[in-house]
């Protein structure tokens, strides 16, 4: 059965940053699933948000990064690592335990960073969905910056062709949030798109990982993907086939089936 969304808003107090105000998506009650989306914002991870409070005993939290979908964005949170001390603040505020982080694209950088950061004692596992943020040679992450919505789409399904919309059919509204979301994450993820730090700094990560792969992103490839999960110790890598950079969206119920075999192994205990 669909869990029903509940808005809810959060001021924090960010140390480097000051106060944010962050709106969150809320469903159900039980292990606190906490869901960051990438560039393609918030909508894009929904419908894993929805499935995953259908399977009931879960607290999904779905964010909104500030600046995307038009919401105020202090100007000193200005990159990936200011947005994961974000949801330090966030989970010290709310207490919450043996969480599981799901990050898509910009969302799995910051479920890494999250896995190093001082609030990795309340994380019991991460799951990177086609994350970016480490450099990887010979792999660049695919320069988005000014190119057209069409060849986005190319580069980021295995089909795109059933979630193609006209941009102009689209009324002002989503057409400013759209405009918004790509300035934020052109903000947040810099030129690069990556820390050329972070693949370093992944091996001190000491929580269970899942890396999950759609095997057509000509975002981040999947060469890109197996970096990234070799990175991570004893990080468990799962390639989906006819995905591209969304496999929650293309593949969700194959990207759904890894996830809860993964978050099935973890430790069952009480959780707040």
């Amino acid at each position: 059965m669909t869990q029903p969304s509940t808005p809810s808003s959060y001021r924090l107090s960010v140390p480097g940053v000051g106060p944010v105000d962050l709106s969150i998506d809320e469903r159900g009650q039980g292990r606190a699933f906490l869901v960051l989306h990438g560039g393609a914002g918030p909508l894009s991870v929904a419908g894993l948000a929805g499935s995953l409070a259908a399977q009931g005993g879960t607290r999904v939290l779905t964010p909104t990064h500030p600046g995307f979908e038009r919401t105020p964005r202090p100007d000193a949170l200005s990159d990936a690592a200011g947005l994961a001390s974000v949801y330090e603040s966030l989970l010290d505020r709310l207490d919450l335990t043996r969480v599981v982080v799901i990050g898509n694209s910009l969302g799995g950088w910051i479920a890494a960073q999250l896995a190093l950061g001082g609030a990795a004692h309340r994380i019991d596992g991460i799951v990177l969905l086609n994350a970016v943020g480490i450099a990887v040679e010979g792999h660049p992450i695919a320069e988005t910056a000014g190119v057209p919505v069409d060849q986005i789409m190319a580069l980021s399904y295995h089909d795109p062709a059933p979630y193609r919309v006209d941009p102009a059919s689209l009324p002002d509204e989503r057409k400013a949030a759209i405009a918004a979301n790509r300035e934020a994450i052109a903000l947040y993820g810099g030129p690069t798109m990556c820390d050329p730090e972070l693949r370093g700094r992944l091996g001190a990560v000491k929580t269970p990982a899942l890396v999950v792969w759609g095997e057509s992103d000509r975002i981040a490839d999947l060469e890109y993907g197996r970096a990234f999960s070799a990175a991570i110790p004893g990080a468990r890598f799962e390639p989906i086939p006819r995905a591209g950079h969304f496999p929650q969206i293309e593949r969700a119920d194959a990207t759904l089936a890894a996830i809860t075999r993964f978050t099935g192994e973890l430790d069952p205990g009480p959780v707040r």
